[in-house]
């Protein structure tokens, strides 16, 4: 009994694998190819959607000018093949709405990798701060030169050398002279005779006014420069003397010392010199273009290797009227006090001089500033991965800061974004659809034309239909000349292709001459309007 009931429930189970099989079976007999149908139906699918997403360029251009445009590749006027450039480079360049042409795109970690950092631009005045060399002299207003008032021989020196110290009233040299012994002698004679004038009568005294001679002996004596106390102990004494002692009238250092002894002197020569060094001078050269920073009273600071590590204030005491000739720089006399004397004449130091504050500008760090020769450029951090290029004017220069006096196309003003590294590579990129002036921008046919010299390299024809010749008059003309650079669009010499004008006759110009010609710029095309061969004198224009 329990054997038939287990065979009963297996019967129910095997029919249903057995339908499960057979319906499996059927489909592989209907449907033979299902599986890789739909795998072609997928491939054809991914196909079709490359297909649809494949880019295709908008136009050609040069890759040493983004102003030479083609709808087909070919070559630059160079000879370089052109390149593609797609819808999505465009907006990446920054042709949107916000920021205008130049701007570009960089995705975040580019911009990481690429180590961008930027900058505040500040609205400040700055201090233009001037370095330049400068060497310690006396101060002239202290000097005091040492002259003979007659003539005679020095009998004794007491000071042997430039750069010896001496004090006031020290002796400094013994005379011999007669007009000094002329002169002692006739002032003692004065004195004699008022003597003897006083034991007289009335009468006498008054016909012989020996006071009057005694006033004038003793003038000529102190002109001489012979001390008061001389002239006192010559009054008592009454004895002439033959050798005259001088005296230092003030402390200092003795400079430009010409006499020795036994040296006969006149009132024309300079003995000596005493300088002061409790003040000093130095005299600074100041760049030309640097000369209308300064004024009197300009604070100043002073460094010398003789003594590193200190430094000296002070200021600016007179400015030079004139500029040197020979080297176009302004001499500064700067004054400095020197209370331990530590600043000796003819030490060269190094100075730096504080200008006068300027009016607030908007200034940016010196690094930010690209500069290129014809043109100062900064690059613009314009937020969510946007930058552009912008040219500037540069003003004043303090230190790591410049002033940008304005700014072309979105200018700069005081809060925004400068980017201080990796700039050179979005100025690059940024550079090629930047609205920087160039000759496609040019308005005007004055802006648009150009007049140049140059040399025929070949005269090319190119069919524009192959199935045209040359001779039928409908082929495209094509002239390569080596021209000059052009001043006014601020381009080098160059060879490059001209197109040539439909109306312009070349029958009398061949490869190898040197001509004048005048193109134009028509839709990116240059297109030589006039040419006429000239000589070589003319060439050289």
């Amino acid at each position: 009994m329990n054997t038939k009931l287990k065979k009963i429930a297996i019967k129910p189970i095997a029919l249903l694998i057995f339908g499960i099989a057979l319906g499996v079976l059927g489909g592989y007999l209907l449907f033979p190819s299902g599986a890789d149908n739909r795998g072609e139906a997928t491939q054809g699918e991914t196909a079709e959607s490359t297909s649809e997403k494949e880019k295709k360029p908008l136009y050609w251009v040069a890759p040493m000018d983004a102003n030479y445009r083609r709808d087909q590749p070919g070559k630059s006027p160079m000879g370089m093949d052109l390149v593609p450039v797609y819808e999505d480079e465009i907006s990446s360049q920054g042709g949107g709405k916000d920021y205008g042409e130049g701007a570009v795109s960089i995705a975040p970690h580019v911009i990481n990798n690429l180590g961008v950092r930027t900058a505040i631009a500040k609205k400040a005045s700055l201090v233009h701060q001037i370095n330049t060399l400068g060497v310690v002299q006396y101060d002239q207003d202290s000097i005091v030169h040492i002259h003979p008032r007659v003539a005679g021989w020095v009998e004794q020196l007491f000071v042997k050398a430039a750069g010896d110290q001496v004090k006031a009233e020290q002796p400094l040299y013994t005379l011999y002279s007669p007009e000094l012994v002329n002169a002692q002698e006739e002032f003692l004679i004065a004195l004699n005779r008022a003597n003897v004038a006083s034991t007289a009568n009335a009468q006498a005294s008054k016909s012989f006014p020996n006071n009057s001679l005694v006033k004038a002996a003793k003038a000529r004596l102190s002109a001489l420069h012979l001390s008061e106390s001389f002239i006192e102990r010559l009054t008592k004494s009454r004895q002439v003397q033959q050798n005259v002692t001088f005296y230092a009238p003030k402390s200092g250092v003795i400079n430009n010392l010409k006499i020795r002894e036994g040296f006969y002197v006149e009132p024309g020569n300079t003995l000596m010199s005493i300088g002061d060094l409790s003040s000093v001078w130095v005299e600074a050269q100041v760049l030309e273009s640097d000369a209308s920073f300064i004024t009197i009273g300009n604070n100043v600071s002073m460094s010398l290797d003789f003594l590193p590590g200190q430094t000296w204030e002070g200021e600016v005491d007179y400015i030079y009227p004139t500029l040197r000739a020979d080297n176009r720089t302004l001499r500064a006399r700067l004054k400095f006090t020197n209370p331990n004397e530590q600043l000796k004449p003819n030490m060269y130091a190094q100075v730096t001089i504080d200008a006068t504050p300027s009016e607030p500008t908007v200034n940016v760090p010196l690094s930010a500033v690209i500069r290129t020769g014809l043109q100062d450029r900064v690059v613009l951090a314009l937020g969510d991965g946007q930058f552009k290029s912008v040219a500037v004017s540069l003003g004043q220069v303090s230190g790591e800061q410049v002033a940008i006096l304005d700014g072309l196309g979105a200018g700069i003003e005081a809060g925004d974004e400068v980017v201080i590294s990796a700039q050179f590579l979005i100025d690059s990129e940024s550079s090629v659809s930047s609205d920087f002036m160039r000759m496609s921008s040019m308005a005007g046919d004055t802006a648009a034309t150009a007049t140049v010299n140059g040399i025929v390299n070949a005269i090319v024809y190119a069919d524009i239909r192959a199935d045209v010749d040359a001779e039928e008059g409908n082929a495209q003309r094509v002239i390569n000349i080596s021209r000059k650079a052009i001043e006014k669009w601020q381009r080098p010499a160059t060879t490059m292709d001209f197109m040539v004008s439909d109306n312009l006759d070349l029958s009398a110009v061949k490869s190898g001459d040197k001509v004048r010609f005048t193109f134009e710029i028509r839709a990116g095309d240059f297109v030589v309007t006039e040419i006429t061969a000239i000589d070589a004198s003319e060439a050289s224009q």
